[in-house]
Protein backbone atom coordinates (compact mmCIF):
# COMPACT_ATOMS: atom_id res chain seq x y z
CA UNK A 1 0.00 0.00 0.00
CA UNK A 2 1.36 3.40 -0.99
CA UNK A 3 0.38 6.25 1.31
CA UNK A 4 1.50 9.50 2.87
CA UNK A 5 0.17 11.79 5.56
CA UNK A 6 -1.84 13.67 2.93
CA UNK A 7 -3.98 10.57 2.36
CA UNK A 8 -5.50 11.01 5.84
CA UNK A 9 -6.68 14.56 5.22
CA UNK A 10 -5.65 17.86 6.79
CA UNK A 11 -7.70 17.42 9.98
CA UNK A 12 -6.39 13.97 10.97
CA UNK A 13 -4.71 14.15 14.40
CA UNK A 14 -1.20 12.76 14.87
CA UNK A 15 0.57 12.41 18.20
CA UNK A 16 2.24 10.34 20.89
CA UNK A 17 1.04 9.18 24.30
CA UNK A 18 2.35 8.69 27.82
CA UNK A 19 1.09 8.34 31.40
CA UNK A 20 2.03 10.19 34.58
CA UNK A 21 3.12 7.27 36.76
CA UNK A 22 5.14 5.71 33.97
CA UNK A 23 7.28 8.79 33.36
CA UNK A 24 7.11 11.38 36.13
CA UNK A 25 8.98 9.90 39.09
CA UNK A 26 9.15 12.39 42.00
CA UNK A 27 6.85 10.01 43.82
CA UNK A 28 7.20 11.42 47.33
CA UNK A 29 8.20 15.07 47.01
CA UNK A 30 6.53 18.47 46.69
CA UNK A 31 3.41 17.43 48.55
CA UNK A 32 2.43 14.47 46.38
CA UNK A 33 0.43 11.75 48.12
CA UNK A 34 0.93 8.03 47.60
CA UNK A 35 -0.83 6.27 44.76
CA UNK A 36 -1.64 2.58 44.60
CA UNK A 37 1.23 2.18 42.15
CA UNK A 38 3.65 3.87 44.55
CA UNK A 39 2.74 1.25 47.14
CA UNK A 40 2.48 -1.71 44.77
CA UNK A 41 5.77 -1.13 42.94
CA UNK A 42 7.62 -0.70 46.23
CA UNK A 43 6.30 -4.04 47.51
CA UNK A 44 8.89 -6.73 46.95
CA UNK A 45 7.98 -9.34 44.35
CA UNK A 46 5.30 -7.34 42.57
CA UNK A 47 7.37 -5.90 39.71
CA UNK A 48 9.89 -7.61 37.44
CA UNK A 49 13.39 -7.42 39.00
CA UNK A 50 11.82 -5.54 41.95
CA UNK A 51 11.92 -2.31 39.97
CA UNK A 52 9.67 0.65 40.71
CA UNK A 53 8.51 3.95 39.25
CA UNK A 54 10.00 6.16 41.95
CA UNK A 55 12.20 7.93 39.40
CA UNK A 56 11.01 6.41 36.10
CA UNK A 57 11.95 8.90 33.34
CA UNK A 58 12.31 11.77 35.84
CA UNK A 59 9.85 13.66 33.64
CA UNK A 60 8.73 15.77 36.62
CA UNK A 61 12.13 17.48 36.49
CA UNK A 62 13.11 16.85 32.87
CA UNK A 63 9.89 17.71 31.05
CA UNK A 64 11.47 20.79 29.38
CA UNK A 65 14.06 18.52 27.75
CA UNK A 66 11.47 15.99 26.64
CA UNK A 67 9.05 18.59 25.29
CA UNK A 68 11.94 20.14 23.38
CA UNK A 69 12.59 16.75 21.75
CA UNK A 70 8.90 16.48 20.91
CA UNK A 71 9.06 19.93 19.34
CA UNK A 72 12.25 19.00 17.46
CA UNK A 73 10.43 16.01 15.98
CA UNK A 74 7.51 18.32 15.14
CA UNK A 75 4.94 15.99 16.64
CA UNK A 76 1.88 18.20 17.13
CA UNK A 77 -0.17 16.40 19.82
CA UNK A 78 0.84 14.91 23.16
CA UNK A 79 -1.45 12.74 25.25
CA UNK A 80 -0.48 12.97 28.94
CA UNK A 81 -2.24 12.08 32.16
CA UNK A 82 -2.64 13.89 35.45
CA UNK A 83 -1.61 12.23 38.70
CA UNK A 84 -4.67 12.38 40.95
CA UNK A 85 -2.51 12.11 44.09
CA UNK A 86 -0.18 14.89 42.94
CA UNK A 87 -3.13 17.25 42.62
CA UNK A 88 -5.17 15.92 45.58
CA UNK A 89 -2.79 13.98 47.87
CA UNK A 90 -5.51 12.15 49.79
CA UNK A 91 -7.78 11.88 46.76
CA UNK A 92 -10.37 14.25 48.18
CA UNK A 93 -10.71 17.80 49.43
CA UNK A 94 -7.20 19.27 49.88
CA UNK A 95 -5.38 20.51 46.78
CA UNK A 96 -1.59 20.42 46.49
CA UNK A 97 -0.71 23.75 44.90
CA UNK A 98 2.85 22.68 44.06
CA UNK A 99 1.49 19.80 41.98
CA UNK A 100 -1.04 22.08 40.33
CA UNK A 101 1.70 24.56 39.45
CA UNK A 102 3.76 21.77 37.88
CA UNK A 103 0.92 20.80 35.55
CA UNK A 104 0.34 24.45 34.65
CA UNK A 105 4.02 24.77 33.67
CA UNK A 106 3.84 21.52 31.68
CA UNK A 107 0.68 22.53 29.82
CA UNK A 108 1.96 26.05 29.22
CA UNK A 109 5.21 24.79 27.71
CA UNK A 110 3.30 22.43 25.42
CA UNK A 111 1.20 25.33 24.19
CA UNK A 112 4.19 27.62 23.81
CA UNK A 113 5.86 25.00 21.60
CA UNK A 114 2.75 24.52 19.48
CA UNK A 115 2.01 21.09 20.98
CA UNK A 116 -1.64 20.37 21.75
CA UNK A 117 -2.08 18.61 25.14
CA UNK A 118 -4.65 15.82 25.37
CA UNK A 119 -5.30 15.19 29.06
CA UNK A 120 -6.25 11.80 30.51
CA UNK A 121 -7.85 12.25 33.92
CA UNK A 122 -7.23 8.71 35.17
CA UNK A 123 -4.41 6.47 33.98
CA UNK A 124 -4.40 3.90 36.80
CA UNK A 125 -2.62 5.75 39.65
CA UNK A 126 -5.47 5.90 42.19
CA UNK A 127 -4.64 7.76 45.41
CA UNK A 128 -3.73 5.20 48.06
CA UNK A 129 -5.96 6.83 50.66
CA UNK A 130 -8.95 6.14 48.42
CA UNK A 131 -7.86 2.52 47.97
CA UNK A 132 -7.79 2.17 51.76
CA UNK A 133 -11.49 3.06 51.65
CA UNK A 134 -12.14 0.34 49.08
CA UNK A 135 -10.91 2.02 45.91
CA UNK A 136 -12.89 1.09 42.84
CA UNK A 137 -14.95 -1.42 44.83
CA UNK A 138 -16.47 1.40 46.92
CA UNK A 139 -19.46 3.06 45.26
CA UNK A 140 -18.42 6.37 46.83
CA UNK A 141 -15.70 6.56 44.19
CA UNK A 142 -18.32 7.90 41.78
CA UNK A 143 -18.52 11.03 43.90
CA UNK A 144 -14.79 11.18 44.60
CA UNK A 145 -13.94 10.87 40.91
CA UNK A 146 -16.54 13.47 39.96
CA UNK A 147 -15.06 15.91 42.47
CA UNK A 148 -11.55 15.26 41.14
CA UNK A 149 -12.76 15.75 37.57
CA UNK A 150 -14.45 19.02 38.50
CA UNK A 151 -11.26 20.18 40.20
CA UNK A 152 -9.14 19.46 37.11
CA UNK A 153 -11.53 21.18 34.73
CA UNK A 154 -11.67 24.29 36.90
CA UNK A 155 -7.86 24.32 37.17
CA UNK A 156 -6.88 23.58 33.57
CA UNK A 157 -10.01 23.79 31.43
CA UNK A 158 -9.19 27.24 30.11
CA UNK A 159 -6.01 25.81 28.53
CA UNK A 160 -6.94 22.26 27.50
CA UNK A 161 -9.52 21.37 24.87
CA UNK A 162 -9.27 17.56 24.70
CA UNK A 163 -10.19 15.52 27.78
CA UNK A 164 -10.05 11.73 28.19
CA UNK A 165 -11.92 10.35 31.18
CA UNK A 166 -10.46 6.87 31.83
CA UNK A 167 -7.65 4.82 30.37
CA UNK A 168 -8.51 1.18 29.66
CA UNK A 169 -10.98 0.44 32.47
CA UNK A 170 -11.00 -3.29 31.75
CA UNK A 171 -7.26 -3.48 32.40
CA UNK A 172 -7.15 -1.58 35.67
CA UNK A 173 -10.19 -3.42 37.02
CA UNK A 174 -9.23 -6.86 35.70
CA UNK A 175 -5.50 -6.81 36.41
CA UNK A 176 -5.85 -4.82 39.62
CA UNK A 177 -9.00 -6.24 41.23
CA UNK A 178 -9.38 -9.75 39.79
CA UNK A 179 -5.97 -11.13 38.82
CA UNK A 180 -3.99 -9.08 41.33
CA UNK A 181 -1.03 -8.61 38.98
CA UNK A 182 -1.41 -4.82 38.87
CA UNK A 183 -2.01 -2.31 41.64
CA UNK A 184 -3.66 -2.55 44.07
CA UNK A 185 -3.09 -6.32 43.82
CA UNK A 186 -6.56 -7.46 44.87
CA UNK A 187 -8.19 -10.68 43.71
CA UNK A 188 -11.66 -12.10 43.50
CA UNK A 189 -14.76 -11.98 41.34
CA UNK A 190 -16.78 -9.73 43.64
CA UNK A 191 -14.03 -7.12 43.79
CA UNK A 192 -13.77 -7.25 40.01
CA UNK A 193 -17.51 -6.91 39.44
CA UNK A 194 -17.85 -3.99 41.85
CA UNK A 195 -14.89 -2.25 40.21
CA UNK A 196 -16.35 -2.85 36.74
CA UNK A 197 -19.65 -1.19 37.55
CA UNK A 198 -18.19 1.76 39.42
CA UNK A 199 -15.63 2.42 36.68
CA UNK A 200 -18.39 2.23 34.05
CA UNK A 201 -20.42 4.71 36.06
CA UNK A 202 -17.41 7.01 36.42
CA UNK A 203 -16.59 7.07 32.71
CA UNK A 204 -20.06 8.42 31.97
CA UNK A 205 -20.34 10.67 35.02
CA UNK A 206 -16.91 12.12 34.33
CA UNK A 207 -18.05 13.00 30.84
CA UNK A 208 -21.12 14.76 32.19
CA UNK A 209 -19.02 16.77 34.65
CA UNK A 210 -16.65 17.94 31.91
CA UNK A 211 -19.50 18.86 29.57
CA UNK A 212 -21.36 20.81 32.25
CA UNK A 213 -18.29 22.87 33.14
CA UNK A 214 -16.64 23.11 29.72
CA UNK A 215 -19.26 22.82 26.96
CA UNK A 216 -16.70 23.50 24.24
CA UNK A 217 -14.44 20.61 25.32
CA UNK A 218 -13.94 17.52 23.16
CA UNK A 219 -14.51 14.57 25.48
CA UNK A 220 -13.53 10.94 25.08
CA UNK A 221 -12.47 7.84 26.95
CA UNK A 222 -10.19 4.98 25.92
CA UNK A 223 -10.66 1.24 25.59
CA UNK A 224 -8.16 -1.58 25.33
CA UNK A 225 -9.11 -4.05 22.64
CA UNK A 226 -7.75 -7.13 20.90
CA UNK A 227 -9.04 -8.95 17.87
CA UNK A 228 -10.48 -12.22 19.16
CA UNK A 229 -10.62 -15.22 16.84
CA UNK A 230 -11.54 -18.84 17.43
CA UNK A 231 -8.94 -21.58 17.12
CA UNK A 232 -11.14 -24.19 15.48
CA UNK A 233 -14.08 -23.86 13.16
CA UNK A 234 -16.68 -25.33 15.47
CA UNK A 235 -19.55 -24.01 17.57
CA UNK A 236 -17.72 -24.50 20.88
CA UNK A 237 -14.78 -22.30 19.92
CA UNK A 238 -17.10 -19.80 18.24
CA UNK A 239 -19.04 -19.32 21.49
CA UNK A 240 -15.79 -19.21 23.47
CA UNK A 241 -14.56 -16.41 21.19
CA UNK A 242 -17.83 -14.51 21.70
CA UNK A 243 -17.42 -14.72 25.47
CA UNK A 244 -13.83 -13.50 25.37
CA UNK A 245 -14.76 -10.72 22.94
CA UNK A 246 -17.53 -9.61 25.32
CA UNK A 247 -15.04 -9.50 28.17
CA UNK A 248 -12.11 -7.85 26.37
CA UNK A 249 -13.84 -5.57 23.88
CA UNK A 250 -17.45 -4.91 24.83
CA UNK A 251 -17.55 -4.71 28.63
CA UNK A 252 -17.26 -0.93 28.91
CA UNK A 253 -18.11 0.48 25.50
CA UNK A 254 -21.59 -1.05 25.31
CA UNK A 255 -22.97 0.40 28.55
CA UNK A 256 -21.47 3.76 27.51
CA UNK A 257 -23.35 3.41 24.20
CA UNK A 258 -26.62 2.80 26.05
CA UNK A 259 -26.69 -0.92 25.27
CA UNK A 260 -26.08 -2.18 28.79
CA UNK A 261 -23.54 -4.83 29.73
CA UNK A 262 -23.06 -7.71 27.21
CA UNK A 263 -24.82 -10.21 29.46
CA UNK A 264 -26.25 -12.31 26.62
CA UNK A 265 -22.80 -13.44 25.48
CA UNK A 266 -21.13 -13.39 28.92
CA UNK A 267 -23.48 -14.86 31.48
CA UNK A 268 -21.18 -14.15 34.44
CA UNK A 269 -22.15 -10.48 34.13
CA UNK A 270 -25.52 -11.36 35.66
CA UNK A 271 -23.59 -11.26 38.92
CA UNK A 272 -23.32 -7.48 38.51
CA UNK A 273 -26.93 -7.10 39.68
CA UNK A 274 -26.16 -6.56 43.39
CA UNK A 275 -23.99 -3.56 42.50
CA UNK A 276 -26.48 -1.90 40.15
CA UNK A 277 -28.76 0.59 41.91
CA UNK A 278 -32.01 2.10 40.70
CA UNK A 279 -31.35 4.58 37.91
CA UNK A 280 -27.83 3.32 37.18
CA UNK A 281 -28.59 1.86 33.76
CA UNK A 282 -29.50 5.23 32.31
CA UNK A 283 -26.49 6.87 33.95
CA UNK A 284 -24.07 4.41 32.32
CA UNK A 285 -24.59 6.05 28.94
CA UNK A 286 -22.94 9.21 27.67
CA UNK A 287 -22.42 10.57 24.16
CA UNK A 288 -18.66 10.97 23.97
CA UNK A 289 -17.27 13.20 21.25
CA UNK A 290 -14.78 10.42 20.49
CA UNK A 291 -13.74 7.04 21.72
CA UNK A 292 -10.09 6.07 22.06
CA UNK A 293 -9.11 2.71 20.62
CA UNK A 294 -5.94 1.06 21.99
CA UNK A 295 -4.83 -2.06 20.20
CA UNK A 296 -1.63 -4.09 20.25
CA UNK A 297 -2.39 -7.66 19.16
CA UNK A 298 -4.96 -10.36 18.53
CA UNK A 299 -5.95 -13.34 20.69
CA UNK A 300 -6.77 -16.88 19.56
CA UNK A 301 -9.12 -18.71 21.91
CA UNK A 302 -10.58 -22.14 22.38
CA UNK A 303 -13.19 -23.60 24.68
CA UNK A 304 -11.97 -24.62 28.12
CA UNK A 305 -13.89 -26.74 30.58
CA UNK A 306 -11.65 -25.73 33.48
CA UNK A 307 -11.63 -21.93 33.19
CA UNK A 308 -14.51 -20.62 35.30
CA UNK A 309 -16.82 -17.78 34.28
CA UNK A 310 -15.70 -17.51 30.64
CA UNK A 311 -15.08 -21.22 29.86
CA UNK A 312 -12.47 -20.24 27.32
CA UNK A 313 -8.69 -20.26 27.11
CA UNK A 314 -6.39 -17.88 25.28
CA UNK A 315 -3.69 -19.74 23.37
CA UNK A 316 -0.48 -17.87 24.01
CA UNK A 317 1.41 -16.47 21.05
CA UNK A 318 4.59 -18.34 22.00
CA UNK A 319 2.72 -21.65 21.82
CA UNK A 320 1.43 -20.72 18.39
CA UNK A 321 5.03 -20.01 17.28
CA UNK A 322 4.22 -16.66 15.72
CA UNK A 323 6.37 -13.52 15.59
CA UNK A 324 6.12 -11.73 18.95
CA UNK A 325 7.06 -8.50 20.65
CA UNK A 326 9.00 -8.27 23.92
CA UNK A 327 5.62 -8.43 25.67
CA UNK A 328 5.09 -11.83 24.05
CA UNK A 329 2.21 -10.43 22.04
CA UNK A 330 1.69 -11.58 18.48
CA UNK A 331 2.77 -9.08 15.83
CA UNK A 332 -0.47 -8.71 13.89
CA UNK A 333 -1.04 -5.19 12.51
CA UNK A 334 -4.33 -6.14 10.84
CA UNK A 335 -5.84 -6.38 14.31
CA UNK A 336 -6.15 -2.59 14.45
CA UNK A 337 -8.12 -2.55 11.19
CA UNK A 338 -10.49 -5.24 12.43
CA UNK A 339 -11.08 -3.46 15.74
CA UNK A 340 -11.71 -0.14 14.03
CA UNK A 341 -14.36 -1.87 11.93
CA UNK A 342 -15.87 -3.48 15.03
CA UNK A 343 -15.95 -0.28 17.09
CA UNK A 344 -17.36 1.72 14.18
CA UNK A 345 -20.62 -0.16 14.64
CA UNK A 346 -21.32 1.94 17.75
CA UNK A 347 -22.71 4.76 15.66
CA UNK A 348 -23.64 7.14 18.48
CA UNK A 349 -19.95 8.03 18.94
CA UNK A 350 -18.91 10.70 16.46
CA UNK A 351 -15.40 9.47 15.76
CA UNK A 352 -12.62 7.13 16.80
CA UNK A 353 -9.12 8.18 17.76
CA UNK A 354 -6.39 5.54 17.98
CA UNK A 355 -5.02 6.75 21.32
CA UNK A 356 -2.40 4.00 21.64
CA UNK A 357 -0.60 1.85 19.08
CA UNK A 358 2.94 0.58 19.26
CA UNK A 359 5.27 -2.31 20.02
CA UNK A 360 8.07 -3.25 22.41
CA UNK A 361 11.17 -4.66 20.76
CA UNK A 362 14.74 -5.10 21.94
CA UNK A 363 16.80 -1.95 21.39
CA UNK A 364 20.56 -1.50 21.26
CA UNK A 365 22.65 1.65 21.04
CA UNK A 366 25.13 1.58 18.14
CA UNK A 367 27.33 4.63 17.65
CA UNK A 368 24.84 6.77 19.58
CA UNK A 369 21.94 5.63 17.37
CA UNK A 370 19.11 3.17 17.94
CA UNK A 371 18.14 1.39 14.73
CA UNK A 372 14.74 -0.05 15.66
CA UNK A 373 13.60 -1.30 12.27
CA UNK A 374 11.07 -3.74 13.74
CA UNK A 375 9.26 -0.95 15.59
CA UNK A 376 9.29 1.33 12.58
CA UNK A 377 7.89 -1.42 10.34
CA UNK A 378 5.19 -2.32 12.84
CA UNK A 379 4.02 1.28 13.25
CA UNK A 380 4.11 1.82 9.48
CA UNK A 381 1.95 -1.26 8.92
CA UNK A 382 -0.50 -0.17 11.64
CA UNK A 383 -0.85 3.27 10.06
CA UNK A 384 -1.54 1.54 6.76
CA UNK A 385 -4.29 -0.52 8.41
CA UNK A 386 -5.80 2.64 9.87
CA UNK A 387 -5.89 4.18 6.40
CA UNK A 388 -7.49 1.00 5.08
CA UNK A 389 -10.31 1.37 7.61
CA UNK A 390 -10.65 5.09 6.91
CA UNK A 391 -10.95 4.46 3.19
CA UNK A 392 -13.74 1.98 3.93
CA UNK A 393 -15.75 4.64 5.72
CA UNK A 394 -14.68 4.23 9.35
CA UNK A 395 -14.69 7.61 11.07
CA UNK A 396 -11.17 7.29 12.46
CA UNK A 397 -9.68 10.74 12.90
CA UNK A 398 -6.40 10.33 14.78
CA UNK A 399 -3.42 8.13 15.60
CA UNK A 400 -1.21 8.34 18.70
CA UNK A 401 1.87 6.16 19.12
CA UNK A 402 2.54 4.45 22.43
CA UNK A 403 4.80 5.80 23.49
CA UNK A 404 6.88 8.95 23.23
CA UNK A 405 9.77 7.75 25.41
CA UNK A 406 10.67 4.41 26.94
CA UNK A 407 9.11 4.25 30.39
CA UNK A 408 8.11 2.15 33.39
CA UNK A 409 5.88 -0.56 31.92
CA UNK A 410 3.87 -1.45 35.02
CA UNK A 411 4.47 -5.02 36.28
CA UNK A 412 7.06 -5.61 33.55
CA UNK A 413 9.29 -2.81 34.86
CA UNK A 414 11.79 -1.19 32.53
CA UNK A 415 12.56 -4.14 30.23
CA UNK A 416 9.90 -3.65 27.53
CA UNK A 417 10.73 -0.57 25.48
CA UNK A 418 7.92 1.00 23.45
CA UNK A 419 9.35 4.47 22.98
CA UNK A 420 10.28 6.52 19.95
CA UNK A 421 12.96 7.92 22.24
CA UNK A 422 15.43 5.66 24.06
CA UNK A 423 16.08 6.35 27.74
CA UNK A 424 19.09 5.09 29.67
CA UNK A 425 17.35 4.82 33.03
CA UNK A 426 20.60 5.00 35.01
CA UNK A 427 21.93 8.19 33.42
CA UNK A 428 18.54 9.50 32.15
CA UNK A 429 20.17 10.17 28.77
CA UNK A 430 17.77 10.47 25.83
CA UNK A 431 18.46 9.20 22.29
CA UNK A 432 15.90 9.60 19.51
CA UNK A 433 15.39 6.23 17.83
CA UNK A 434 15.18 5.76 14.09
CA UNK A 435 11.43 5.17 14.49
CA UNK A 436 11.15 8.63 16.03
CA UNK A 437 12.99 10.25 13.12
CA UNK A 438 10.89 8.25 10.67
CA UNK A 439 7.61 9.37 12.31
CA UNK A 440 8.81 12.96 12.20
CA UNK A 441 9.62 12.70 8.49
CA UNK A 442 6.27 11.09 7.78
CA UNK A 443 4.45 13.91 9.57
CA UNK A 444 6.30 16.48 7.46
CA UNK A 445 4.95 14.74 4.32
CA UNK A 446 8.46 14.36 2.96
CA UNK A 447 8.32 10.69 2.11
CA UNK A 448 5.97 8.28 0.43
CA UNK A 449 5.59 4.99 2.26
CA UNK A 450 5.38 1.60 0.59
Amino acid sequence: MNFSRDDFGPDFVWGVSSAAYQIEGAWNIDGKGKSIWDVFSNTRGKISKNQNGNIACDFYRRYPEDLSILSQLRIPNYRISLSWSRIMPSGTNTINQVGVDYYHRLIDMCLDLGIEPWITLYHWDLPYDIERKGGWTNRDIIGWFSDYTECCIKLFGNKVRHWIILNEPLVFTGAGYFLGIHAPGRKGLNSFLAAIHHAAMCQAEGGRVVRSLLPEALIGTTFSCSLVEQQKNNIHDLLAAKRVDALLNRMFIEPLAGLGYPVTDLKMLRRLEPFIKEGDEAKLAFDMDFIGLQNYTREIVTRSRITPFIWARVIKAEKRKVIMTEMKWEVYPESIYQMLKQFSKYTNFKKIIVTESGAAFHDEIQNERVFDEKRRNYIEQCIGQVLRAKREGVSVEGYFIWCFTDNFEWAEGFNPRFGLVYIDFESQRRIIKESGYWYSRFLQKSEQLV
